[in-house]
């Protein structure tokens, strides 16, 4: 199959939840119209931010149905389900509904229970879930702070090479700007390669990045854009202070927890999406008082997505 390169913000959406935990579908069709209100080309569901480590199958296949519907007038917005990690029987039903779905693409990660031994390993996993959606891209999504699948992905990419024709690209979510660029030139920038660190985007743009995927698009995607904007037009300075604003408002996670703190960000622009399920930690009532005063002080109104 063709590769096709996706170029812009891929935002990786939060799983909304009722205030009983319970998947909240309802609120997809707002999401996915706040997304295109503010120039976002895709979303990548059910990942990290997405909780699909904390999610049901029927649940998973519930959301991406959901985005599936939400989306079908813009064939223009790529939606990317992250079907799973550990269970690749799983993964491969799940791999099959997103192509029965319309789908843009697949994606999967490096198991992390029972880990691959090497590369040829992970290979194996990856042609055997492609195979279930040969028409569909397949990303593998490379995130081994979580997974701890810390493979050079130059070495995947020439495992692959050749064997799993649907196989479009890596979601790169880690820091190891060597290996990112000889991905994006190997075999004569044959891959997609989506930048996955929204705090160190501008480094990725220097080497040649157009397309990335990462959970404060959701409710910074202006930010970003005015990133890539002042990149392009050779105002580095412009640039540096932009990157600079995503690294404050992301300090803020930190500070207040880690993960979750992305449902409070979402929450302060105007979409309830619920709160993480066990074992994340959710901020107290005191502490999001404490969070949207520090959200206040980043000026955030003047970056935040807008409906």
């Amino acid at each position: 199959m063709n590769i096709q390169k996706i170029e812009g913000l891929i935002a990786a959406p939060f799983t909304p939840m009722t205030v009983n935990g319970e998947i909240n579908i309802d609120a997809i069709p707002s999401y996915y119209e706040l997304l295109k209100a503010n120039k976002v080309v895709g979303a990548f569901i059910c990942g990290s931010t997405g909780e699909g480590v904390s999610i049901t199958f029927d649940e998973k296949v519930a959301v991406m149905s959901a985005w599936a519907e939400a989306s079908k007038a813009n064939p223009d917005f790529k939606v990317i389900m992250l079907v799973g990690g550990t269970n690749i029987r799983e993964a491969k039903s799940l791999a099959t509904k997103a192509a029965e779905l319309g789908l843009h693409g697949i994606s999967f990660t490096s198991p992390f229970y029972f880990k691959p031994a090497n590369v040829a390993q992970l290979a194996k996993c990856c042609a055997e879930i492609a195979t279930a959606a040969p028409n569909t891209a397949f990303y593998y999504y490379h995130i081994p702070v979580l997974t701890g699948g810390n493979f050079a992905m130059l070495d995947l990419l020439k495992a692959i090479d050749g064997k799993i024709p649907n196989f479009a690209g890596i979601k790169y979510t880690h820091e190891d700007f060597m290996d990112f660029l000889s991905c994006m030139n190997f075999a004569n920038r044959k891959y997609d390669m989506l930048w996955g660190r929204d705090e160190n985007m501008l480094s990725s743009l220097v080497l040649g990045a157009r397309g990335a995927v990462g959970s404060t698009y959701n409710y910074a995607a202006p930010l970003y854009l005015d990133m890539i904007k002042a990149y392009d037009d050779g105002d580095m300075e412009r640039a540096n202070a932009l990157q600079q604003k995503s690294i404050d408002m992301i300090m803020l996670l930190g500070k207040y927890g880690g993960i979750s703190v992305g449902k409070s960000y979402m929450k302060v622009l105007g979409l309830d999406c619920g709160e993480f399920r066990l074992p994340v930690r959710n901020m107290s009532k005191e502490d999001f008082e404490s969070f949207k005063k520090d959200v206040s002080s980043l000026h955030f109104s003047a970056f935040q997505s807008k409906f």
